[in-house]
C-alpha cells in the first residue's frame, strides 16, 4: 500500500509521487478473535453462494495474517468498486477485518432469505411435478390395461345417470354444460367437489318418477276407518276429496289444511290420505322455521350451500306424486333472512308451482304433481295470502266415549307393545279409560291419554320382570288410582254450589274448549269499574257493555239511582296469569253482574257463551263445537248458547247433543230466566220526573 504525496503532467501524462505506508502487524487475542469470527462467516457465505467455490474457503482457511486475510475475503466478496475502494483505504488490519465481517453477514442474510424460498417454491414445484408425473404414469398403465381413468370413469357414469334421470331438456342441457365444466377441472380442486355436488343433486331429484295412485274409494274408506275412530265429517270430506281426484284426469290442485288442537289426529290424516291413495310421504315440520333459504335453498356461490327442504324432501320422497305434509304452518315466523311463509306461495299456488325455482338447483322444478296437506293449529297466525290457498277442516276434540274407544282400539294395543308386554300380563277395562279420562286427563286431544296407558303398562312390566311372566293385572278404575298416584283432576262441576255474582262461561284456545269461571263484587265506592285476570281489550270492553246493559236495565233489577256513584264494581276471571281475550263472554258478564246486584245466585250446572249488546242482543260466536265439548268434559248439563249459533250443532256429535240441555237465546232476558237459580222479581216502572232544583241527600245503605 501506498499514499499518494504529489502529482506531475509529463508530456501528457501523470507521474505521482507516492509514499509507502508501512505494514501493521496486529496480535493479540482481539485479532485472532476477529480472524475466527471472519472465517466462519465466510465457511457460511461460501456455503451458500453458488459462485464460490471450496478452494476460496480452504485458501482463506490457511491465511495466518489478518492484513492478508481481509485482503483475501474482500477479494472475492461480490460487492461494488466504492465498497471495495473503501476496503483499500482501510490501513488497519484489524478495521478492515471488522468492516468485512459487516459486509459477510448482510450477504448470509441475503443468501439465506433467497435459500429458503428456493427450497420452498422448489418443494412446490416437485409435489406438482410428482403429482404429473404419477397421473401420467398411471394413465400409461391403464391405457396398457386397456382400462380408462377413474375421473373419466366418474364422468362417464355422471352421463349415462343424467340421460337415465329423463330431466327436462333444459335441464339436461345445463347438467351437460356442469359435466364439461367438471371434467376441465383438477379432480381434487375445491371447485370440482362443488360441481359434482351439484351434478348429484340434479339427478337425485326425481323428474319423470311417478308411484301408480290408487282410486279405490272403498279400500280409502277402510284404511280411515282403521286408523281413526270418529272424525266422520272430515272421514266424509276426505272421500269426496278423492272422488272428484278419481273421475277428474287434471283435478284443480286443492291445499287440504287441517286446523285443530294438538292431539286430535292431524298428522296421522295425513298419513292415512297417503296410504289410501298409495303415494309416497314425506313431512317438513315448519315450527320455528324463520328463513327464506329453508324453502329455496342457498345460491351455490355460499359455502356449504344446499337445496331447500322442499326439493331435500322430494329427493326423499324419490317420487314426483307425494302426500307431502306442511306441519305447524302456524308456527313459522319471519326475521332479517325474510320470510319464508312469502315462499310457500309459490310452493302452494296450482298456477306457479310447476316452475318452482330452487336457488341451489337454478332450474324450474315441477310441484303441481305433489298433494300438499297443512297442519295447524291455529290460523289467525296464518298470513291472509297463504290461507286463501287453504281448504280448511277444523278437528275439534274428542267426546269421552270417542276417547275410551280411541284408547281401546289404539293407545291401549300400542303401549302394551311397546312396552313389551302380552294381553295375559295386563287388561284394560272401559272404566279405567274413563277414570284416566276424567282424573288425569284434561285435553282436546288423546295424547296425555296415550302418556297415562304408558306409564300404567310400564310399572307393570316391571312386576312381570321381578315376579315372571306369568302375572296378569285386570286394570279398574281402583288400579288407575293405585298406579297413577292421586288424582290430578276432579269430575265435578266448574263450582261445587250455586254463589252470587259467579257464573261459567266458555273460552276456546289453541287447544281446545275450555270453562271459564266469572266473578262479580260490589263494594262502597265512588261508581268505578275494576277488570282483573289479564283481560285483553275486546274482554274489558264487553265488561264495560254488559255494565252498561245492567244499569240501563235499573227499574227492573231495582238497581238505586245513584248506583254509580256510591258503588265499585270488581269483576274478576280467575287464573289471572293467562291471557283472556275477545267478545263471547258478554253474557256470562253480564249474567255475574246481575247476580251480584239482585243477590241471587247464578246456577252451577250452567254453562253460556255469546255476545251482549248495549240493548241486551245476543249476537253469534266462534268455537261453538269446542267450547260444547269442554262443557260436556267439565259435566256441565245446561248450555246456553246464541240463536244464530244454531247451524254449528249439526257438528256436534249426538251423544254429546243427547246429554245436554241446550238453549238458543236472542236476549239477555231469555239467558237470565235459564242462568239464574230464582227467577227475577218484578218491580214497577218508575216514572220519570224532572232533576230537582238541589241535589237531596242519599243514604249510604244500598238496597237490593
Amino acid at each position: 500500500r501506498a499514499r499518494a504525496v504529489e502529482w506531475k503532467e509529463d508530456k501528457g501524462f501523470y507521474r505521482v509521487v507516492v509514499k509507502v505506508v508501512p505494514k501493521h502487524k496486529e496480535t493479540g487475542v482481539d485479532a485472532e478473535s476477529t480472524m475466527s469470527r471472519v472465517v466462519s462467516l465466510f465457511e457460511q457465505y461460501v456455503k451458500l453462494s453458488n459462485n464460490l467455490h471450496y478452494d476460496a474457503m480452504i485458501a482463506a482457511v490457511r491465511v495466518d495474517d489478518p492484513g492478508k486475510l481481509a485482503d483475501t475475503i474482500a477479494a472475492h466478496l461480490v460487492v461494488g468498486v466504492d465498497e471495495k475502494q473503501n476496503l483499500l483505504e482501510i490501513i488497519s488490519p484489524l478495521e478492515r477485518l471488522n468492516r468485512i465481517a459487516a459486509l459477510l453477514e448482510a450477504e448470509v442474510d441475503k443468501l439465506q432469505v433467497d435459500r429458503r424460498i428456493q427450497s420452498r417454491v422448489k418443494k412446490q414445484m416437485e409435489k406438482a411435478q410428482k403429482e404429473y408425473y404419477l397421473n401420467e404414469k398411471m394413465k400409461a398403465i391403464q391405457k396398457e390395461l386397456g382400462r380408462k381413468d377413474d375421473k373419466g370413469n366418474e364422468v362417464e357414469e355422471l352421463k349415462k345417470k343424467i340421460e337415465q334421470s329423463k330431466m327436462p331438456d333444459d335441464v339436461e342441457e345445463k347438467a351437460i354444460q356442469e359435466l364439461k365444466r367438471l371434467e376441465a377441472m383438477p379432480p381434487m380442486s375445491a371447485e370440482a367437489t362443488v360441481s359434482r355436488n351439484y351434478l348429484d343433486w340434479l339427478i337425485a331429484v326425481p323428474w319423470h318418477k311417478k308411484t301408480k295412485e290408487s282410486r279405490d274409494l272403498k279400500r280409502a274408506e277402510e284404511i280411515l276407518h282403521e286408523d281413526h275412530y270418529g272424525l266422520e265429517k272430515i272421514k266424509d270430506r276426505i272421500l269426496e276429496f278423492l272422488a272428484v281426484r278419481a273421475l277428474v284426469k287434471k283435478p284443480k290442485a286443492t291445499i287440504l289444511t287441517f286446523s285443530g288442537p294438538p292431539g286430535v289426529g292431524k298428522t296421522s290424516l295425513a298419513k292415512s290420505i297417503a296410504r289410501a291413495m298409495n303415494r309416497k310421504f314425506v313431512r317438513l315440520s315448519l315450527g320455528g322455521v324463520r328463513d327464506e333459504a329453508e324453502i329455496r335453498g342457498h345460491r351455490r356461490t355460499y359455502i356449504g350451500a344446499f337445496p331447500g327442504q322442499i326439493i331435500q324432501m322430494m329427493k326423499k320422497a324419490g317420487a314426483m306424486n307425494p302426500v307431502f305434509l306442511l306441519d305447524e304452518v302456524d308456527k313459522m315466523s319471519m326475521d332479517f333472512r325474510g320470510d319464508p311463509s312469502a315462499a310457500l306461495l309459490e310452493v302452494l299456488d296450482p298456477e306457479q308451482n310447476n316452475t318452482f325455482l330452487d336457488h341451489y338447483l337454478d332450474v324450474e322444478y315441477d310441484l303441481s304433481h305433489v298433494m300438499f296437506i297443512c297442519t295447524a293449529n291455529v290460523l289467525h297466525t296464518v298470513p291472509q295470502a297463504l290461507r286463501d290457498r287453504m281448504e280448511v277442516m277444523q278437528l275439534a276434540g274428542y267426546t269421552e266415549q270417542e276417547k275410551v274407544e280411541i284408547a281401546k282400539r289404539f293407545l291401549a294395543p300400542k303401549a302394551i307393545e311397546g312396552t313389551g308386554l302380552t294381553k295375559e300380563n295386563v287388561t284394560f277395562f272401559d272404566e279405567a279409560f274413563q277414570t284416566i279420562i276424567q282424573r288425569y286427563t284434561r285435553e282436546a286431544g288423546v295424547r296425555n291419554l296415550e302418556r297415562e296407558i304408558s306409564s300404567i303398562c310400564r310399572k307393570i312390566a316391571r312386576k312381570v320382570v321381578v315376579e315372571g311372566s306369568s302375572f296378569g293385572e285386570e286394570i279398574t278404575g281402583e288400579k288407575v288410582t293405585e298406579y297413577l298416584g292421586v288424582p290430578r283432576f276432579r269430575p265435578t262441576l266448574a263450582e261445587e254450589k250455586n254463589e252470587i255474582g259467579v257464573a261459567t262461561g266458555l273460552a276456546w284456545t289453541e287447544v281446545g274448549g275450555e270453562i271459564l269461571v266469572t266473578e262479580a263484587t260490589l263494594m262502597p265506592g265512588k261508581g268505578h269499574l275494576t277488570l282483573t285476570g289479564k283481560l285483553g281489550d275486546v274482554m274489558q270492553e264487553s265488561a264495560q257493555a254488559a255494565l252498561s246493559y245492567v244499569r240501563s236495565k235499573s227499574d227492573e233489577f231495582n238497581i238505586p239511582k245513584d248506583f254509580n256513584r256510591r258503588t265499585d264494581v270488581h269483576v274478576h276471571i280467575p287464573e289471572g296469569a293467562i291471557p283472556k281475550d275477545g267478545p263471547s263472554a258478554g253474557i256470562t258478564l253480564a249474567t255475574s253482574l246481575v247476580s251480584a246486584i239482585t243477590r241471587i245466585p247464578a246456577r252451577r250446572d250452567v254453562a253460556m257463551t255469546g255476545e251482549i249488546t248495549l240493548r241486551g242482543k245476543v249476537l253469534p260466536i266462534g268455537g261453538v263445537k269446542e267450547k260444547v265439548l269442554a262443557a260436556h268434559r267439565a259435566g256441565l248439563t245446561t248450555i246456553i248458547l246464541p240463536k244464530d249459533n244454531e247451524k254449528d250443532l249439526a257438528d256436534i256429535p249426538k251423544n254429546v247433543l243427547d246429554a245436554l240441555d241446550l238453549y238458543l237465546v236472542e236476549t239477555m232476558d231469555e239467558v237470565l230466566k235459564v242462568a239464574l237459580a230464582e227467577k227475577l222479581p218484578v218491580f214497577p216502572a218508575v216514572a220519570s220526573s224532572p232533576a230537582p232544583d238541589v241535589q237531596p241527600a242519599i243514604d249510604d245503605t244500598i238496597t237490593h
